[in-house]
């Protein structure tokens, strides 16, 4: 019997390199719930984490950062290097990540599940998945990627992906097979059309819009926009970066592999965006645009509580919003909405600390809400 019954479960798993977060992404912009279980991994080696004091007991205390946080690319290299090793790593890893997973899945309100994990059959995760997608690129392509967006020298790209189960093994074992080795609507279309041929359709449901709210200016709606909306996202955002270079389509196809978007429609108008992505059980805000007839008072409540609703139903932790300097200045605003300025390092968790770091922009107030008190993989 399968351990998830009532969902329907993706495997999605793939080489370093070849792109599986994007098609992960890509999942949720149709609807699916996504977990990174190798974002999972990362967070239970932490301080404080339960896999933490085990893997410093395993391979020694010269493996901490001064700041004693586990130095993962020493780790990585070590484990790269020697099966051994890497076994005992997943021997304390596994079960937390497993762990985990059941825990998220038991609790998703979404039908549609996408696991991504790069050992996700070494793990034997997919003998509880519908079907298995495997994301494939060429071995050049991965290593470019791994230079530019990891910023790793070629031999140790080529380590890591040497070190790896050869891509066509995983490929064989696949019901479908993601080519992600040219652009972003090409790959799209293969995910749309797998996802067409694989889903049920009674468990393939878009995010709905928001309860209309109104208001001076008309009635109010939030609705969940993706890869079909693009040339309205384009347009909205264009319209409020005067003075500035124009987005193109390509532009916000590119920022889709990483985000998703949220449109504030006044009656038939589309006037407000919101750009945000969730990772790591963190929701960040990184794109806030209101077009200047609209008072911030009013109108950014709206798109901010249908983001926290949205990042609620994917059980984030918390919700980090990187306000710019035109916004920042509503200070009390933000503070009824539940937030308070916070500098990266003063948020605790060295998951949201990490996320912020990651986001933070140049010029913008990060403003910080804890969504719910309960961590998925809490100190032991």
């Amino acid at each position: 019997m399968k351990k998830w019954a009532d969902k329907y479960i993706i495997g999605l798993t793939g080489s370093i390199g070849t792109g599986k977060s994007l098609v992960r992404r890509m999942l949720e912009h149709l609807g699916a719930y996504g977990i990174d279980a190798d974002a999972l991994a990362h967070r239970a080696m932490a301080p404080g984490a339960p896999g933490y004091r085990a893997v410093v007991k395993t391979f020694g205390s010269y493996m901490l950062m001064p700041d004693g946080q586990i130095d993962r690319e020493k780790l990585g290299r070590l484990v790269f290097n020697d099966p051994e090793a890497m076994t005992r790593q997943e021997e304390i890893i596994h079960p937390l990540v497993t762990h985990a997973l059941d825990l998220l899945i038991k609790r998703s309100k979404q039908k549609v599940i996408v696991i991504e994990a790069i050992k996700l059959i070494e793990a034997r995760i997919n003998e509880n998945c519908d079907s298995l997608w495997v994301v494939y690129a060429p071995p050049e392509v991965q290593i470019k990627r791994l230079m530019e967006n990891r910023k790793m020298k070629e031999a140790d790209a080529r380590l890591r992906i040497g070190s790896q189960v050869p891509q066509e093994i995983h490929m064989s074992a696949a019901d479908v097979v993601i080519k992600n080795e040219t652009s972003y609507e090409d790959t799209w279309k293969q995910v749309t059309q797998a996802w067409t041929r694989y889903i049920p359709a009674k468990e393939a449901k878009f995010p709905s819009a928001s309860q209309p709210v109104k208001l001076p200016l008309g009635e109010a709606t939030v609705r969940r926009a993706g890869p079909k909306q693009v040339e309205e996202i384009v347009a909205v955002l264009n319209r409020m970066r005067k003075g500035e270079v124009q987005l193109t389509r390509g532009d916000v196809m590119a920022e889709l592999g990483e985000k998703a978007f949220l449109l504030l429609n006044i009656e038939k108008d589309t006037l407000g965006v919101i750009g945000w992505q969730v990772e790591n059980l963190v929701a960040r805000t990184t794109d806030i645009a209101l077009d200047s007839a609209l008072p911030p008072a009013q109108y950014l409540p709206i798109m901010i509580k249908e983001m926290e609703r949205a990042s609620t139903d994917l059980q984030c932790e918390a919700s980090l919003i990187f306000v710019p300097q035109h916004l920042a200045k509503h200070d009390a605003l933000w503070k009824s909405l539940g937030y308070e300025p916070r500098e990266p390092h003063a948020l605790g968790v060295i998951a949201w600390q990490e996320a912020a770091e990651e986001s933070m922009l140049p010029g913008a107030t990060l403003y910080f809400k804890q969504l719910r008190q309960d961590r998925v993989l809490r100190p032991i």
